[in-house]
């Protein structure tokens, strides 16, 4: 139901981790995600750790779905000297190509704990359904 659109995307993310350099909005890093099917509904959960939720940019264009988000540095004030800054600050992007099987008019999001989650239920035409046969007694009544 969901795929990569870019296979060097990994690449990308481990090199950006051990270089240091932080995502920008022509060049995002990448975040990191799982996505399951749970029922009649797909869930994308993705780490924002210290993003506020009016950062984050959810768009869906046909079948794909880009999320954006920016971690802007903590105010400092002039007293304040940085010791050690590990936590990776920057723009964050992620593009999922969807099925034509899920509903994306019905997407709903939820953010809590540094976690964003998409929930895209599938739709109903996508749903298995039951086909009734009708039999030669339906064949005459309708023919006579």
């Amino acid at each position: 139901m969901l795929m990569r659109t870019d296979p060097f995307r990994e690449m990308d993310r481990i090199f950006q981790q051990l270089s240091g350099t932080t995502g920008t909005w022509s060049k995002p890093s990448v975040m990191p995600m799982d996505a399951y099917r749970d029922g009649d509904v797909y869930v994308l959960a993705f780490d924002l750790p210290g993003v506020k939720p009016d950062a984050i940019d959810i768009d869906v264009e046909r079948n794909m779905l880009t999320v954006k988000a920016e971690r802007r540095p903590a105010a400092k004030g002039d007293t304040v000297q940085m010791e050690l800054s590990e936590r990776p600050l920057g723009v964050f992007s992620r593009q999922v190509v969807l099925a034509d099987t899920l509903d994306t008019e019905r997407i709903e999001a939820h953010c809590d704990a540094g976690v964003l989650t998409l929930r895209i239920p599938i739709a109903e035409r996508a749903k298995p359904r039951k086909i009734s046969i009708s039999g030669d007694a339906d064949h005459k009544q309708i023919a006579g």
